[in-house]
């Protein structure tokens, strides 16, 4: 046994079905008499009958939550904020919404209730990625991760089928991830192992029939046990290559990733094999190989031109991924890092 440190799990996490009931009752376990609720435009409705539930506890609803968390947008939501007289904030939604919570908090020392409606996966964390300028840039820090996450299966019942594979794949993103990160612990380890078969078995099931609730249930689980991986040990050339495409490009966030796993997964699963053993257990013949095959099968985007993006945008993607050096299982140039793009600019099957 390699020596390893497992620095715990703070958040407070409730999972099952109908525990959206139970947002008021945190909300004043924490302390609280006035919170914030936030979502995107598109959950508006969601949001404001969550805020009508909670009563008097509700300070109003903020709806203008965007992807990869705009500076601007946090700065007019910390306007609304404070002329709310709320203390803490209840997100509503995925990565979007969650994004903006984090990004107020970290900003006013706010509470977090964060409730997913998708399995993206950033709830657990200590992460917070924004946008400005074109650029996307992350920071962790302990005061950026929620106290209280509430899953609710109910609420993932209605997740378009498009969307739910593409968050899945996000999540197995972390997963994969964490099998060889420099800080990996036997804790997370077993918790990635135990989450890939949670998708493998749960998404063909969803595809059959989206309101499946034990499906459905399968599929929450391993984005928690996902999510906890993304927040507990570091990330590598995946997740770099994720915020890049979406931070300077403004590509969707989980397609994205989606897309980029089969290729990302390969190129490292080259290198250390035997780390991402569980991959290939759970998904068959190679890591990469086998989550394209996978990622094919349940009908995920597998080329990054259908997002737009052109091979001159791939020659800046990989002039950007290479600006900052961070930790990866295998060492990388930026002429292996286009070819990488290339490669899922295309939708090739990797050969790894």
């Amino acid at each position: 046994m390699d020596p390893f440190v497992f620095p715990g799990l703070t958040t407070r996490v409730i999972f099952g079905s109908g525990t959206l009931a139970q947002v008021g009752a945190e909300v004043e376990r924490l302390g609280h008499s006035r919170v914030l609720v936030l979502s995107t435009e598109g959950q508006q409705a969601d949001a404001e009958a969550l805020s009508a539930r909670l009563g008097a506890l509700s300070a109003g609803v903020f709806a203008q939550a965007a992807m990869h968390t705009p500076v601007e947008v946090t700065q007019t939501a910390l306007a609304a904020f404070k002329a709310s007289s709320a203390t803490a904030v209840v997100s509503l939604g995925g990565g979007s919404t969650t994004g903006l919570g984090k990004a107020i908090a970290i900003r006013t020392g706010a509470d977090q209730v964060v409730i997913p409606t998708t399995y993206a996966g950033s709830e657990m964390t200590d992460i917070l990625g924004e946008t400005a300028g074109g650029q996307k840039t992350t920071r962790r820090d302990p005061g950026i991760r929620p106290e209280v996450v509430i899953y609710d299966v109910d609420l993932t019942l209605t997740l378009p089928p498009a969307l739910t594979v593409t968050s899945a794949l996000n999540a197995i993103a972390h997963a994969v991830e964490a099998f060889y990160a420099t800080d990996r612990n036997p804790v997370i380890t077993a918790m990635c192992r135990e989450a890939l078969p949670a998708f493998r078995d749960g998404l063909p099931m969803i595809a059959r029939d989206p309101r499946d609730t034990e499906a459905r249930s399968q599929v929450l689980y391993g984005a928690w046990l996902c999510s906890t991986a993304l927040g507990y040990v570091s990330m590598a050339l995946h997740h770099k290559l994720a915020h890049v495409l979406g931070g300077s490009f403004n590509t969707p966030h989980a397609d994205t990733h989606a897309i980029l796993l089969p290729h990302t997964a390969g190129f490292n699963g080259a290198a250390v094999p035997g780390l991402l053993a569980p991959v290939t257990e759970a998904f068959g013949t190679s890591p990469g190989a086998g989550l394209w095959d996978f990622a094919s099968a349940v009908g995920a985007p597998l080329r990054l031109a259908d997002l737009g993006l052109t091979e001159a945008d791939l020659d800046r993607a990989a002039d950007i991924a290479v600006q900052n050096p961070y930790a990866n299982p295998r060492p990388f140039d930026r002429s292996a890092i286009r070819a990488l793009l290339q490669d899922a600019w295309e939708g090739r099957r990797p050969a790894t």
